[in-house]
């Protein structure tokens, strides 16, 4: 019956879209138009060094120094292996879905237990500085001394959850390998070893691992593609049919509670599917003040979005790495970052004068042309990187099908 009922519910989301689709060709063809400048600009061209570079420093055995070293850190902390603060500090130096690429990549290679990728994964998807500064703060607030507010929130919060979530399966992991591992000692020399180990167990020669890096890399970013453009057009036939505004009501609710202006409720279930799209329209909102917005941004920002937690969960499909855990997690982060953003907001950003080191009010007007400058620039080289490299990709496909 339960599955039965989930076939009826798929086929009739399905079956929405499709009519939708075909009711509101020009909406849902500017929604998708959107979404692709958005893939084709930004998020392909920031993220791919990020994933090659991943998938060279697993295969060459990198990560396994790293994890040798940060073994005591990472083991106390989050209750994972020390590998996991690879995943840990690309996740926030890249921004989602590299946490989850790399936790499914060590996974993969039994460098995690099922349980400690799951908790991995579940603190190691978070927004990228470039993201938060740049797009959010300057882009959208035009004020980059937010950035420090919502920075500081977001990963913060996002270690609370890493600590929270190390008491995640105690009683489903295995005590003894645990035990077994902490014993080890940690030094450079043991994890040279290790590291040169894990290169010489993998086969493949330099030109393949170098080419599976980029073809496994772009195939991921091209499936990363497709999900922001589902969800654009999703989140704007939601609206158009007028799902989204009744929706809105029960968040209402939710808002009054938090003492927050209850017309930040559509923009925040809007966000709650695609972040970009909630953050903007709640920075336009003027029925709230600036601390509510950012508030609300912080909370949206922790949760991901629907439309980024549909591509970790294809991601992690291929391996047993389990979603619910990330998905509470989620919510977690999202109300951490929230009340984090309420007790920084004071001494980190009306107190201005504490980042200034001359005692002199600092000035945001060159540093947010600067960032409006980089993001303007990047805009216009990205297609032309983003088409470089599906070009590299085609290239590297038909060499190998030749020789095949």
């Amino acid at each position: 019956m339960k599955q039965q009922i989930k076939t009826i519910a798929l086929t009739g989301i399905t079956a929405f879209i499709a009519i939708s689709l075909i009711k509101y060709p020009d909406q849902s063809l500017e929604a998708s138009i959107r979404g692709l400048n958005m893939w084709w600009e930004i998020v392909f061209p920031s993220l791919l060094p990020f994933f090659i570079t991943a998938e060279l420093l697993i295969g060459f055995g990198f990560v396994k120094f790293i994890g040798v070293l940060c073994e005591p850190i990472m083991r106390p902390l989050f209750n994972v292996p020390g590998a996991g603060s690879f995943a840990w500090a690309m996740g926030m130096a890249s921004g989602y879905p590299t946490g989850a690429k790399i936790t499914a990549r060590l996974r993969e290679q039994n460098q995690l237990t099922q349980i400690q990728a799951e908790r991995l994964v579940s603190f190691t998807n978070a927004s990228s500085p470039l993201f938060i500064f740049g797009a959010v703060s300057v882009g959208f607030f035009y004020d980059v001394k937010l950035g420090i507010v919502l920075a500081a929130a977001h990963y913060l919060g996002n270690a609370l959850v890493g600590v929270c979530m190390r008491f995640y399966g105690r009683k489903e992991e295995k005590q003894t390998v645990t035990l077994a591992k902490e014993k080890q000692s940690v030094s450079i020399i043991r994890a040279f070893r290790e590291m040169h180990r894990t290169r010489m167990n993998d086969p493949r020669p330099f030109g393949k691992i170098v080419g599976d890096a980029v073809l496994n890399s772009i195939q991921t970013l091209v499936m990363v593609g497709g999900f922001i453009i589902l969800f654009s057009v999703f989140t704007k036939l939601l609206y158009i049919v007028g799902i989204s505004p009744a929706v809105s009501v029960l968040f209402q609710y939710l808002l009054k509670i938090a003492s927050i202006p209850v017309e930040l409720a559509l923009p925040m279930l809007s966000g709650l599917f695609e972040i970009t799209l909630g953050t903007n329209l709640i920075s336009q909102n003027d029925a709230a003040n600036l601390l509510e917005k950012i508030i609300v941004v912080s909370f949206i920002l922790g949760f991901n979005g629907l439309s980024v937690q549909a591509q970790v969960a294809s991601i992690i499909a291929p391996s047993d790495i389990r979603f619910a855990p990330y998905f509470f997690a989620r919510i977690l982060h999202g109300l951490f970052a929230a009340v984090l953003t309420g007790v920084f907001y004071t001494p980190l950003y009306l107190n201005r004068t504490s980042f200034d080191f001359k005692g002199v009010p600092v000035s945001s007007g060159p540093q947010e042309e600067t960032w409006m400058q980089f993001l303007y620039s990047f805009a216009e080289i990205g297609p032309i990187i983003t088409f470089s490299f599906l070009f590299i990709a085609v290239l590297i496909l038909m060499k190998r099908w030749r020789n095949s």
